[in-house]
């Protein structure tokens, strides 16, 4: 894999963006707009995906970037957990709720499939140290 030098570079996280800015305009719905916790709520969970995807890049070590990634992931799931609320409610179209259930779902997998490779480079990088003197 070729070093990424900006977290910005990260397909996970141009895909978080992309999400982020498709549940921001959702919030629009007149439905979600009356209810401002789950607006709010919604809102902070997607922006979080990015986030912190961003933070833990920054941190520059294995380590904490899973930690975030983590997080992260925990987020899409937060996100799939309210627009199926709203489902429920009748608050979002199928179509949207599969959409978005879709796209969250996959980033999800995306992110978990990048923390086992990111496991496996740390592990792989220990294990092939030389011994201490």
């Amino acid at each position: 894999m070729a070093t990424i030098k900006n977290f910005e570079d990260l397909e996970i996280w141009q895909k978080a963006i992309d999400i982020a800015d498709q549940l921001y305009d959702f919030c629009m719905n007149d439905q979600v707009k009356k209810d401002f916790s789950l607006q709010d709520q919604l809102k902070r969970a997607a922006i979080s995906i990015s986030n912190n995807i961003a933070e833990g890049f920054e941190y520059n070590n294995n380590a904490d970037f899973i930690k975030f990634l983590r997080y992260a992931k925990g987020s899409c799931g937060e996100c799939r957990s309210m627009i199926g609320f709203m489902k429920r409610r009748k608050w979002i179209s199928k179509e949207d709720h599969d959409e978005f259930y879709t796209s969250l779902k996959n980033l999800g997998a995306q992110i978990g499939s990048f923390m086992s490779y990111l496991r496996k480079t740390t592990t792989k990088t220990r294990n092939n140290k030389p011994a201490n003197p």
